[in-house]
């Protein structure tokens, strides 16, 4: 089943100005020879909140179960969905340190998003030249700056 699975590659980023601030998303798909686009802004937001969007956005926007290899230059992302969304799932939504767990709305929309696809994470050093998280980067600056 999983060799007829369209094979997608995603790449993501977020930004933000101030922190809180003006933030903005942005994510490249590319499946075959067929590159897709997509970003956006919030005048009140975290760089957190963006990186998870840009994910959110990318995977939401995949209309059929694909294989994904998702790469982000965010390691709270990655170890978010990869590692601590178990044990937060089965404390309540807790932090080891019994704190409700930051953009719980949002990781629960990542987790059902995740489980409709098979999904390669992977994470790259933010700012160190791969062109993928560069273009992201550009997406989700852009955004930052444009009056939408």
């Amino acid at each position: 089943m999983e060799n007829q699975l369209k094979y997608v590659e995603v790449f993501t980023d977020g930004a933000c100005k101030g922190n809180p601030g003006v933030g903005g998303w942005g994510a490249i798909l590319i499946y075959k020879d067929n590159v897709k686009e997509i970003s956006g802004k919030d005048n009140d937001t975290t760089n957190n909140i963006m990186e998870l969007t840009a994910v959110i956005k990318a995977l939401d926007s995949l209309k059929e179960q694909c294989h994904v290899v998702l790469t982000t230059d965010s390691n709270y992302v990655k170890n978010g969905i990869t590692d601590w969304i178990n044990t937060w799932k089965s404390n309540g939504w807790k932090t080891a340190n019994k704190q409700s767990v930051k953009n719980q709305d949002l990781w629960k929309q990542l987790d059902l998003l995740s489980e409709k696809h098979i999904i390669d994470w992977r994470w790259v050093k933010g700012h160190s030249g791969h062109p993928g998280n560069e273009h992201a980067d550009r997406l989700a600056n852009e955004a930052i700056i444009q009056n939408v």
